[in-house]
């Protein structure tokens, strides 16, 4: 086959799963296309997204006018296709003469009823947090609407809360059945995402839980607590209070921490170490301290620059807050998470106790010949592995 225009109109139906067009000539305006299908009012197009400026644009199509636009284009602004359908993988090059060799593979598909699916975009089956089904605080939060339906204005926020709830499905195996569960928030905030938390570890897995946010805005924890005694939650509380003098129990199942702003995290972190915590969330933010601190000679043409070396410190501080949750017993990952703001993703550390850790002599050597290298000094070390005289008590 060498007629583009056969091949698309043959290939670009409700099986087609995405296009690349790329390998952009000197005439071509933008760098790269992408197609995929998409319903719009219970019929398929095609969205087309390119970068414009620091811009993502997206134009939906429907078959013939879609088929008529990639064709002009790789005739006259690009020389690589790739397609990729249910039944199909194909290719199309474009010589520097102009020729096109087309190349199509047939593959074995999955079944329909997999492929329209994945094509509706079934959120509703995807998330933890069901569309359709009223939430009261979410409603009284704004996210949803008493009919059960997702604001648009609010989408970012309700998959925010989905992502969140992810992340604590896939530790639930390491939360007792048997008693009662102690779950501490620090930072709480408007806590959409603590009752998030409730609501699906008490209403939809049924787990005996006592949970605990706290926040240092009074009138933020009073309307939280109207809220929580609005809808029956009994075991949801909120204090304020900061988390470095915290002391209202001795255990402590789990702690989430999300957006405590710089060394507040480390005082959280500390603490749930210390309370034998099965299970530490925490979104760090402001990550000021060491951005301070932070010294290299190596590195020094790279940290002379103001936000390259705040991104550095950031990832630094996070990656020996994770290396010393290793060192004190945990299994530790770090995952993106989206940010409260809609920002860029954040960075999330999860931490679950592993009391069948072997113990490796070199693992806390590394990261203190990693600290003294960049002559820094965390405060969750000095909370962690050093007493009131600031002697090492490792």
């Amino acid at each position: 086959m060498t007629d583009i225009r056969e091949f698309l109109d043959k290939y670009v139906n409700e099986d087609l799963e995405r296009i690349l067009v790329s390998n952009a000539r000197s005439s071509s305006p933008v760098a790269k296309l992408q197609v995929r299908p998409v319903p719009v009012k219970g019929q398929v197009q095609y969205q087309v997204t390119y970068i414009q400026g620091t811009k993502a644009i997206h134009d939906n199509y429907k078959k013939d006018e879609l088929n008529s636009y990639l064709t002009e284009q790789m005739e006259k602004n690009f020389r690589q296709m790739q397609l990729e359908g249910r039944y199909v993988q194909a290719r199309v090059l474009v010589s520097k003469k102009g020729k096109m060799d087309i190349k199509a593979k047939e593959v074995k598909g999955g079944t329909k009823e997999d492929f329209t699916l994945m094509l509706s975009h079934n959120r509703t089956k995807k998330y933890l947090l069901k569309e359709g089904v009223p939430v009261p605080w979410l409603i009284d939060l704004g996210v949803m609407t008493p009919e059960g339906k997702i604001k648009n204005s609010r989408y970012d926020k309700f998959k925010q809360l989905n992502r969140y709830l992810e992340f604590i499905q896939d530790i639930l195996p390491k939360l007792p059945r048997d008693r009662e569960i102690q779950i501490i928030d620090f930072g709480c905030g408007k806590s959409y995402l603590t009752f998030a938390m409730y609501y699906y570890l008490k209403e939809l897995k049924h787990f005996n839980i006592r949970v605990t946010g706290l926040d240092l805005k009074a009138d933020v924890i009073e309307k939280c607590q109207k809220l929580a005694d609005k809808y029956g939650y009994d075991k949801l509380r909120f204090l304020q209070g900061d988390i470095a003098s915290y002391e209202g129990t001795d255990h402590v199942d789990m702690v989430v921490t999300l957006h405590a702003c710089d060394t507040a995290t480390d005082f959280a972190l500390a603490k749930a170490v210390k309370w034998g915590a099965s299970v530490i969330l925490s979104v760090p933010c402001c990550q000021h301290e060491l951005n301070r601190q932070v010294a290299n000679q190596d590195l020094a043409p790279i940290l002379e620059y103001g936000i390259l070396k705040e991104r550095f410190a950031a990832l630094l501080t996070d990656g020996l807050r994770a290396q010393m949750l290793k060192s004190a017993g945990y299994d530790v990952q770090i995952l993106e998470f989206i940010s409260m703001e809609h920002t860029p993703k954040n960075l999330l550390i999860r931490a679950v106790k592993n009391k069948n850790r072997k113990e490796e002599p070199q693992q806390p050597r590394e990261w203190e010949n990693c600290i003294q290298a960049f002559h820094v000094e965390p405060t969750l070390k000095k909370l962690l592995f050093e007493d009131i005289h600031g002697e090492d008590c490792k």
